[in-house]
């Protein structure tokens, strides 16, 4: 990463990812200047001065002023969103792609194919399918000359990045990534579900109910969330840890990406038990969405649930969290494992999650703004991110502690 430093904006920057990106970016020297958007002017005043940076700018906007937010794009080199719905990240693109503004986003959603269920108020134009809206955006970009770089934190983002490279290598036909941020073990037990609120829980909630889909004997399958379970060890990195992971719809892009698989789904790690409460959940109606009426209201259980359990999974002081991957691509000849098992940040107070996340996103930005990602439209990470450009990722997380092991065997036919 050489040449002179960016200016790169944030939108969510006074969030948990947003305002981590922001850090990552003034404390390793990623950008000469720096913008956090949001709408809560004494929330970007307290983060910035939490970053303690001159080249920290607080923007008090809403984004869905897009005039105002287009004028604010076109000051910086790359833009990275951090907006936790889609209905907010969708409308960002459109202005960013507007604004003729490279974009990094972190959302766990491929835009080029939008997922149909549960839109979070997603704004599709009238006559346009999901699929082909994601399209044209796409087309939009590319005509633009500027590059959506989609997915990009921890999971999606590295978890596609790895798998890429570990599919690359190893020629695989079939590949399964496993990736997950859990409480470490004292604070899991201070907290129901084993769980411990490091992002949207109710984007999380989300991704336990729609159906996902994954590649299935070659094919493309739908199956429910939080199906395919499996119990494993995890004896890499230092650790020796019994958890258990399910489908999840975390890594959509590599459907169309790497269509040519023969088996291939994303599942995310928990603690066992969790899933088993998950169920219980689901069986009493309680992450549904479809209102009931009750006391005279009609009210969505899911929004019920939300209200009660958020402040009882919050982190509280001394709480610590871990961000876990391990992913197998494996074809005829070899497989490729990759392991990572992430820790907080003690010196910063950054969670496991936003450092993690946020390493990724702020140093594909940077990558972004010098000119080495070379494709255009809305791009995947698995796409962008290999070569000299993955060696230059893997380069700089290991500088901030963030290690991925990778192992190659050969299988004996």
């Amino acid at each position: 990463m050489t040449g002179n430093s960016p200016s790169i904006l944030i939108f969510g920057g006074a969030g948990r990812i947003g305002s981590a990106v922001a850090w990552d970016l003034a404390a390793k020297g990623g950008a000469d200047k720096i913008g956090i958007v949001g709408r809560s002017r004494s929330s970007l005043e307290k983060i910035k001065s939490w970053i303690g940076s001159e080249k920290v700018t607080a923007h008090f906007l809403d984004i869905s002023d897009a005039r105002r937010a287009r004028a604010l794009m076109q000051e910086y080199d790359v833009g990275v969103i951090t907006l936790p719905d889609r209905r907010s990240s969708y409308r960002t693109l459109e202005t960013a792609i507007g604004a003729g503004l490279d974009v990094v986003d972190i959302l766990e959603e491929y835009h080029r194919r939008p997922d149909p269920y549960e839109r979070e108020g997603m704004e599709v134009p009238a006559g346009m399918s999901a699929e082909e809206y994601g399209e044209s955006l796409h087309r939009r970009a590319e005509d633009a000359g500027i590059t959506l770089l989609d997915g990009m934190g921890f999971a999606p983002g590295l978890s596609n990045v790895t798998l890429g490279q570990a599919i690359r290598q190893v020629k695989a036909d079939s590949a399964v990534a496993r990736v997950g941020g859990i409480p470490d073990h004292e604070s899991a037990a201070r907290h129901p579900l084993q769980y411990m609120i490091t992002w949207s829980f109710e984007h999380v909630l989300r991704e336990y109910m729609v159906d996902v889909r994954i590649m299935e004997e070659g094919r493309l399958a739908e199956v429910k969330a939080t199906s395919g379970r499996e119990s494993f060890r995890f004896a890499e990195c230092g650790v020796d840890e019994m958890l258990e992971c399910a489908i999840t719809p975390g890594m959509p892009s590599f459907l169309f990406t790497r269509s040519h698989l023969q088996s291939f789904a994303e599942k995310t790690i928990r603690w066992p038990g969790h899933w088993q409460a998950i169920d219980t959940l689901k069986d009493c109606g309680l992450l549904d969405i479809d209102p009931i009426s009750f006391c005279g209201q009609e009210v969505r259980p899911r929004d019920f649930f939300l209200r009660m359990i958020e402040p009882r999974l919050l982190p509280q002081p001394g709480d610590m969290d871990v961000c876990v991957m391990w992913n197998t691509a494996w074809g005829s000849k070899a497989r490729s494992d990759c392991y990572m098992w992430a820790g907080a940040d003690a010196q910063s107070g950054l969670s496991a999650m936003a450092r993690v996340t946020a390493s990724c996103a702020a140093v594909a930005a940077r990558l972004l703004a010098g000119g080495v990602i070379e494709e255009k439209g809305i791009v995947a990470p698995e796409d962008a991110i290999k070569g000299e450009v993955y060696a230059s990722l893997m380069k700089e997380l290991e500088k901030r502690g963030i290690a991925v092991v990778e192992k190659v065997e050969r299988i004996e036919n």
